[in-house]
């Protein structure tokens, strides 16, 4: 089946990364695949100033997947790329923030170049980074940390093991960014302290990091919950713990601005 698909395979998937939603973020390279690809299949969380850098001629496909709303299953969208590269010579698989940080493109990859199909990465600045910078929280410091955790606070069952070691990772590093893990933020919290650390320890919740939307609640493991329920806060959000997160209060004025982008691609 590979050898048919790749003699029959005229085209190219890149994985592109999207970045977190600022147009600015966006890589050099990614904006210019974007602007000579003939086929986009994007995610559900690439900002509407990313996709405006896609070509007008561009066949534009939504693949996105947000909690309890799947456009294409996994199987789908990867089935649909290696149809795509049979008659296109460049297919883009955008992907919010970093494929390869918890956005499943690692597994694309690998099943592209299973089917014979030719593939390339091309990264992007993840969220978990870009978030907390944007409200003013750098990860390390010199005087409160020097180590991170990056961890998905999102798991699917039939996975390598059943559920991140919360407790382990409470004294694994000074500082913890949990990725989609609003939904299960009070089991995380629990665990966390479980495991060692304080109720009274800093936490930064960063909604639509990087977007004009932003916004951000800023609290302890022990009341970041009540704070949630009265800001009425939910996903997609970025979470911080650490004692980083009292730089909140000092930087969080210097926030980048967005840049506007124009494409230099020619209209169809």
């Amino acid at each position: 089946m590979s050898s048919e698909t790749q003699k029959s395979c005229v085209g190219k998937v890149y994985l592109v990364g999207a970045g977190p939603g600022d147009p600015g973020l966006m890589t050099l390279k990614g904006k210019t695949l974007l602007e000579s690809a003939d086929v986009v299949i994007y995610d559900a969380l690439v900002s509407p100033e990313v996709l405006a850098m896609i070509a007008s001629r561009t066949e534009k496909i939504h693949a996105g997947k947000r909690r309890g709303h799947h456009s294409l299953l996994q199987a789908e969208t990867t089935a649909l790329m290696i149809e795509k590269a049979q008659t296109h010579a460049v297919v883009v698989r955008l992907k919010g923030g970093d494929p390869f940080i918890f956005g499943r493109g690692g597994e694309e990859m690998i099943d592209l170049l299973n089917a014979g199909v030719p593939v390339e990465i091309v990264p992007g600045i993840t969220s978990g980074i870009a978030a907390p910078a944007y409200a003013g929280i750098p990860l390390t410091h010199r005087n409160c940390s020097s180590s991170v955790t990056f961890v998905t606070g999102h798991e699917q069952s039939g996975k390598y093991r059943p559920q991140v070691n919360w407790r382990a990772i409470a004294q694994g590093s000074e500082t913890i960014v949990v990725y989609m893990g609003v939904h299960n933020l009070p089991h995380i919290l629990q665990e966390l302290q479980l495991g060692g650390r304080e109720p009274e320890t800093p936490i930064a919740l960063v909604r639509w990091g990087t977007r004009p939307e932003q916004d951000q609640i800023v609290g302890i493991l022990e009341t970041i919950e009540a704070q949630m329920i009265e800001a009425d806060f939910t996903a997609p959000a970025i979470a911080v713990i650490g004692n980083v997160v009292h730089l909140h209060q000092i930087l969080a004025d210097c926030r980048p601005q967005s840049l506007e982008i124009h494409s230099s691609s020619s209209p169809a």
